[in-house]
């Protein structure tokens, strides 16, 4: 019995030592292996101002990045409430970013594709596009992750997040988040 728990155990050490690692994710500021997300309207952890919620302009904050891997085809954004009463809440799903884009403006427009290419998917609120913070009560928190990709993704404009993360399996380099916070 022993000898095949060491076995076992020795399989799974050598299948770790050799399996490249694809991405590693870390909440530590909204880094992970060197790639960052700030927005210029609140920092990590912080408030998000009215201006980008129902409560507000409900526009799209501005999101800036830096630290994106060699190799990198395109950019994924997924912003979301894990916080919602009836699951996670997706508010934003924008995938096929250029590599060489830096971040995206305030008030991105809610159109099936960007000028620069990118396409946006659907949130839970049903449209195209951001749809900012609107929980129903309390403190909720919201995750902009972002995600260098090893490829432009087959999708159309209109996916869902859950479309998105599976075409994603497998091609993503690196991945940083960012969190703000909203309460009503």
């Amino acid at each position: 019995m022993r000898l095949e728990a060491s076995i076992i155990l020795l399989g799974l050490l050598l299948a770790a030592i050799t399996s490249p690692v694809r991405a590693s994710f870390s909440k530590k500021g909204g880094e992970t292996m060197g790639l960052t997300i700030k927005s210029s309207a609140f920092e990590e952890g912080g408030m998000i101002p009215s201006k980008y919620t129902c409560d507000g302009d409900d526009v799209s904050p501005p999101l800036s990045w830096e630290g994106i891997p060699e190799g990198t085809k395109s950019i994924a954004l997924i912003c979301d409430d894990p916080d919602a009463p009836m699951g996670t809440w997706v508010h934003w799903v924008l995938f096929n970013l250029p590599p060489d884009a830096k971040g995206l403006p305030e008030a991105v427009p809610p159109v099936a594709e960007l000028e620069n290419g990118a396409r946006q998917g659907t949130n839970d609120f049903r449209r195209l596009g951001y749809g900012g913070p609107c929980p129903p009560g309390g403190t909720h928190q919201y995750y902009f992750k972002l995600y260098a990709l090893d490829t432009v993704l087959e999708l159309h404009s209109g996916a869902t997040k859950a479309d998105l993360l599976k075409a994603m399996e497998g091609h993503v380099l690196s991945e940083g988040q960012l969190m703000g916070r909203y309460s009503r």
